[in-house]
């Protein structure tokens, strides 16, 4: 364990920091002992209802791909995480500025035989999601940590998870558009593992995407076999998984794996 009962560094002594996310955290990188580590802090009331749903989620998953907090300091402005640092472009990196998706068009052009091994490896993360029994809250590109060098998929920023399933209370959950089923925008809708199946099947959709299919309309890319880099049998798969009815979706994460591994060559 980092620091053993030492105090947490500061942002001070941070070679990065991240701050110009809208999560309401504060995220630095720090050195100690001889490593590096990732600190996530909270700056606003939201951002800690976060941390604290972070702290549930990795208690109850443990998964090899999805990075977890070794050390968690709760204080007065709610608990503070520090994560192992691992090297890697996030696919997405989405801040208040913008989106920066240079890392997803360096993943999509890498050999699909590749890309198929990280996909796997996102499902694989989400069985352990579905039997702890929580929902996907808020996956999209950004949750994906690409290690170019190791070719190595990581999972990070799983904050927003969380028991299921349950009624929403909102006008609409946090996230991405290009990633989210259409009742996590509908107030009193039931969101369940086949919201999780909806996310799950728009990360398939999106990551095994062409990087040139990002340049057309939406419409367009959807229906052209050019932006689609898989094989006809993956694209039916993700086409459930996404319908606009979660009846007619897969009924929850094993059974969309399942098919994905047999529609995968």
């Amino acid at each position: 364990m980092p620091f053993g009962r030492l105090p947490v560094p500061s942002v001070e002594s941070a070679f990065v920091v991240f701050d110009a996310q809208d999560s309401g955290c504060l995220s630095y990188g720090v050195e100690e002992a001889g490593r590096r580590w990732l600190v996530k802090t909270a700056t606003t009331v939201e951002g800690r209802a976060s941390l604290d749903r972070a702290v549930a989620v990795h208690a109850a998953v443990s998964h090899l791909a999805i990075v977890r907090p070794i050390r968690t300091v709760h204080g007065a402005a709610g608990p503070t995480l520090v994560y192992p640092w691992y090297d890697g472009s996030v696919l997405n990196h989405a801040t208040v500025h913008g989106a920066d998706r240079s890392g997803l068009t360096r993943f999509q052009h890498l050999p699909v035989p590749q890309i198929e091994v990280a996909l796997d490896a996102i499902l694989d993360a989400h069985l352990a999601v579905s039997a702890a029994g929580l929902v996907a809250v808020d996956l999209y590109d950004g949750c994906f940590l690409y290690d170019f060098v190791a070719s190595r998929i990581r999972l990070i920023d799983l904050d927003e998870y969380r028991p299921g399933p349950f009624v929403l209370a909102a006008d609409r959950l946090p996230g991405s558009r290009r990633y989210m089923a259409p009742e996590e925008f509908a107030r009193g809708s039931v969101i369940d593992e086949r919201t999780t199946v909806h996310a799950l099947g728009r990360t398939l959709h999106h990551l095994l995407d062409s990087p040139e299919g990002w340049r057309g309309p939406q419409d367009c890319r959807r229906n052209s076999p050019e932006a689609w880099q898989g094989t006809n049998e993956q694209r039916r798969v993700v086409e459930r998984a996404t319908r606009q009815a979660p009846a007619a979706r897969y009924p929850d994460v094993p059974a969309l794996v399942r098919a994905w591994r047999l529609a995968t060559p």
